[in-house]
């Protein structure tokens, strides 16, 4: 898997806005990567040092939508949480 795979999106939400003051930043990855993979992605893409990876998977749920309410099926998704030193 290449680093350009591992990193699919940023996570923007008022939660993820305020980690990101205190260095932590949430991406949105692939979900069959693991926590080396995902450090040394952040690593390499941003230049950075990263201390610590969170890692969470989020369930995937349906909604209904339409005027017919028909429902479609959210796909479950890896979520990354990085801890940046101080520099």
């Amino acid at each position: 898997m290449e680093i350009r795979d591992v990193i699919i999106a940023p996570v923007i939400t008022e939660k993820s806005m305020q980690d990101a003051a205190l260095g932590r930043f949430t991406f949105k990855v692939e979900i069959s990567a693991n926590k080396p993979l995902i450090k040394s992605a952040i690593e390499k893409k941003f230049k950075v040092n990263v201390l610590k990876t969170f890692v969470s998977l989020v369930k995937g749920r349906t909604d209904r939508v339409g005027i017919r309410r028909a429902e479609i099926v959210k796909m479950p998704w890896k979520k990354a949480t990085v801890k940046l030193a101080k520099d």
